[in-house]
């Protein structure tokens, strides 16, 4: 079977995917000829954005699993992007079993793998909807059924709200979340900054104009306007590779010089 006849319904395989170029930068195997050019093409004007990506996810499952140390029992992913382990729910059921996730990504290819891979997890769920329709999300029956909006939550938006343009109102999603979430609760950004490299930014911008993987590069005070109504713990917003909470730092450094292409994460609490 040639990959062109492993093309799901509803996947156009001209047209690259978000979601599958960071699966490819993550050295996965589930994705497309269009994606992996897509991805060669951000390796060639930032060739450590491997490492970068490797970074993003580093941040993320630190920052799941110290907030199941916290207490937190759930969570809801929104541009989950295609499975890797560990996985949010892998991650926070090994500090605690109870904890309850919500995957959610437009891309029907991610829709598949959840499909097979969440079969016999009992609360755990994804779902395909758009980040851009919040509303959609907060009243799908498979989030109501297993999230409780009057106890803490964690909302991740990690690696997704720079494709999400102005017009789109990337404050407005945000905001809509932060209405349903309980006082303890958490909302964890990573976000392409306009602080990286401009060369690598124009040329980013110019390969990527009018595709869905076209980016939005805001400054840190754009991103930081994002958390309005939480504050932020931790280090703060800061390059990914460098967040960090806790006493002791095991992790491995993964860069050690700044990237072209920064990453930059933040981690908000909604106030008692």
């Amino acid at each position: 079977m040639t990959e062109l006849e492993r093309v799901p319904p509803g996947v156009d395989p001209n047209v690259p995917s978000s979601a599958r170029v960071y699966d490819y930068l993550l050295g996965g195997k589930d994705n497309l000829a269009v994606d992996r050019a897509m991805a060669e093409r951000l390796l060639k004007v930032a060739p450590d954005s491997r490492l970068v990506a490797r970074a993003n996810r580093q941040f993320q499952v630190e920052v799941v699993r110290h907030l199941a140390e916290q207490g937190i029992r759930q969570y809801i992913d929104l541009g989950t992007g295609i499975p890797t382990s560990p996985s949010i729910h892998e991650t926070a059921r090994s500090v605690h079993p109870a904890c309850r996730v919500i995957y959610v990504d437009y891309d029907p290819v991610v829709r598949l793998h959840a499909q097979v891979l969440l079969a016999d997890s009992p609360g755990v769920a994804g779902i395909q909807a758009d980040l851009r329709r919040p509303g959609d999300i907060l009243g799908d029956p498979h989030v109501t059924g297993l999230i409780d909006f009057d106890q803490p939550v964690c909302v991740l938006m990690v690696g997704v709200l720079h494709f999400v343009m102005d017009e789109e109102d990337p404050a407005g999603i945000v905001a809509a979340f932060r209405k349903r979430m309980a006082p303890g609760s958490h909302l964890v950004i990573s976000h392409a900054m306009a602080e990286s490299d401009p060369a690598a930014i124009a040329q980013l911008q110019a390969g990527a104009a009018g595709s869905p993987v076209q980016s939005r590069f805001r400054s840190r005070e754009e991103v930081l306007a994002l958390f309005e109504g939480f504050e932020l713990i931790g280090p703060g917003l800061v390059p990914v590779q460098d967040w960090h909470i806790g006493p002791d730092d095991t992790r491995i450094p993964l860069l050690d010089a700044p990237p072209r292409l920064r990453i930059d994460g933040a981690v908000g609490r909604v106030p008692a």
